[in-house]
C-alpha cells in the first residue's frame, strides 16, 4: 500500500512539474536601435517565466533583428496581455 501511495505521489509531482514548465509566459521590454536612435516598447512570448532566462531569450531574439534590449519591465502570464497590447502597438508579440 505504501508503494502504491508513493508511486501516485511521484506521478502527481511529475504531472505538476510538466504543467508548470508549459505555462504561457510573456515579457514586456524596452529596446533601442542606434543611428538613427529608435526606441520601442514590446511584448514577447518567452519559453521560461524566470526573469533571468527571459532576459537572455529576449536579448537574443531582439539582437538578431537589429535591436538592443534596454530593460525587461516584467515577466507575466496570459492575464497581462490585454492591458499591454495598445502600448506595444506593432511590437506586440512581433518577435
Amino acid at each position: 500500500m505504501k508503494q502504491i501511495f508513493s508511486s501516485l505521489a511521484v506521478a502527481a509531482l511529475i504531472s505538476l512539474n510538466a504543467t508548470a514548465s508549459t505555462a504561457e509566459c510573456y515579457a514586456d521590454y524596452k529596446a533601442k536601435q542606434d543611428d538613427p536612435l529608435r526606441l520601442h516598447y514590446g511584448v514577447m512570448q518567452v519559453s521560461d517565466c524566470d526573469a533571468g532566462a527571459a532576459r537572455k531569450e529576449v536579448t537574443t531574439r531582439l539582437k538578431s533583428n537589429g535591436w538592443t534590449l534596454l530593460n525587461i519591465m516584467s515577466v507575466f502570464g496570459p492575464e497581462g496581455l490585454d492591458q499591454r497590447k495598445a502600448n506595444a502597438g506593432n511590437f506586440y508579440l512581433r518577435y
